[in-house]
């Protein structure tokens, strides 16, 4: 159900974002103590809130006439935010040659916690230079990957 949902608000998030400079980032529909719709966004130069306010006005409009959820819900509109994971193609894509953390289910070369240059990416894997190795990871074997931030 809840990946339903989450497909349906992607589709009409996207259609409420055409021809705006606004992407899509992420959408989620999860059960906490409440069920929380949240939709993540972002822009070149950030995201403002009065981003967040008109694409929700704009999305509870359209979730009010189609009336797709049959739980109580709260929807949140925000920005992912700088550790947010990185999960599809165009992440990836926005972010190579930039230094990335990846966790692992299980250790690679010793280590759980890979950090390094995004190098490319595929369906299947990650390439990552760490130090002066270049390796190969699949993508199968890695449980999240978020920029590298360096205080």
């Amino acid at each position: 159900m809840a990946n339903h949902i989450e497909s349906l608000v992607e589709e009409i998030v996207i259609n409420l974002l055409n021809n705006t400079n606004i992407e899509l980032v992420d959408v989620e529909y999860v059960k906490e103590k409440d069920w929380y719709l949240r939709v993540f966004i972002d822009k070149d130069g950030g995201i403002e809130i009065e981003d967040c306010q008109t694409l929700s006005e704009q999305l509870e409009e359209k979730l009010d006439k189609l009336d797709p959820i049959s739980d109580s819900y709260y929807l949140e509109v925000s920005s992912p935010g700088l550790d947010r994971a990185l999960k599809k193609d165009r992440d990836f894509e926005r972010h190579i040659d930039d230094k990335i953390e990846i966790a692992t289910y299980a250790p690679i070369n010793g280590s759980k916690i890979i950090v390094g240059t995004l190098k490319d990416y595929s369906t299947d894997n990650l390439t990552v230079e760490v130090e002066t190795n270049t390796i190969c990871i699949e993508r199968e074997k890695i449980a999240k990957v978020k920029l590298f931030l360096d205080f």
